[in-house]
């Protein structure tokens, strides 16, 4: 699991293109999300700059040939070129829970095998769309969405890991929150998130996430990982980065890696990425 003698940050960005955006569950229909390639061409160099890395979650389809706004396998190889680690975002943006065993598979393995083609390098990480399956009972996790909209047959989070674990992915972001946490963020008004625990589910080594965005609610969360020297997960979309009123603009995201520049810099922290923590979890 992650050195506790330090805070680990990792920082995710869904790059979703237009198959994200085609399949937006907003309530607002689909969503014209082709500016996503030049704002990842911003967001590379902006890394650069801050000596950041990063895990992109890609979906597969992108990898394959042809053109924007689907598809773009030279910027892919390009994210994997500039030392961030690509992982799956399922092959075409897909919602997780309403599919079959057999769409599970599909999905999960032609996304794998287009990125790994396209990059020439393992892709062992995944990233779910939407940050969904939520319903896992163990953790008293209770989606009743999910369950209504999918049904009896749904994919919860261990049959999705169980199913991952199957098909040779090691890592996989996660959302899931308890059902007191949901009630308690009713009662407050406000969402607390606290800082992430290596977990195992399913033969995969998974991480929650705390927080979307870079305003004052993520640097809060930031601050509490700082002080109990956990982990901090942290993502972002690339199509969000130019929306002006959005948590997630390059504004914001610049505070947060010059923050994250001094804090490694006086060393507080360190950036991991999935693979790293896979390997340290594997040999503690």
């Amino acid at each position: 699991m992650p050195n506790q003698d330090k805070t680990s940050v990792l920082l995710f960005w869904d790059y979703d293109t237009q198959w994200g955006g085609d399949r937006s569950r907003s309530g607002k229909g689909p969503q014209d999300w082709g500016h996503e390639f030049e704002n990842t061409e911003r967001l590379l160099e902006m890394m650069h700059q801050y000596e950041m890395r990063s895990c992109i979650a890609v979906v597969g389809s992108a990898a394959l040939p042809g053109e924007r706004p689907y598809h773009d396998p030279r910027q892919v190889r390009a994210i994997h070129d500039a030392g961030h680690e690509v992982a799956s975002h399922t092959h075409r943006h897909e919602w997780i829970p309403g599919l079959s065993r057999e769409e599970l598979i599909e999905t999960l393995t032609s996304s794998k095998d287009a990125l790994e083609q396209c990059i020439g390098a393992e892709v062992s990480c995944l990233v779910p769309p939407y940050n969904q399956p939520f319903d896992y009972l163990r953790a008293l996790s209770i989606s009743f969405a999910e369950r209504r909209e999918a049904g009896k047959g749904r994919v919860d989070l261990r049959r999705l890991c169980e199913t991952m674990h199957e098909i040779g992915y090691k890592f996989c972001r996660v959302g899931y929150r308890s059902l007191s946490a949901r009630i308690g963020d009713r009662v407050r008004g406000n969402r607390i998130y606290h800082p992430s625990q290596v977990e195992t589910i399913g033969g995969v080594v998974c991480l929650r996430t705390n927080s979307c965005g870079f305003a004052a609610n993520a640097m809060a969360v930031f601050d509490r990982c700082l002080a109990t020297k956990k982990t901090l997960v942290i993502y972002g979309h690339p199509h969000s980065l130019t929306d002006t009123k959005n948590v997630q603009r390059f504004e914001l995201l610049e505070g947060f890696l010059k923050r994250v520049r001094d804090l490694r810099n006086e060393g507080r922290i360190r950036v991991m990425l999935p693979r790293e923590v896979v390997a340290e979890h594997s040999a503690a």
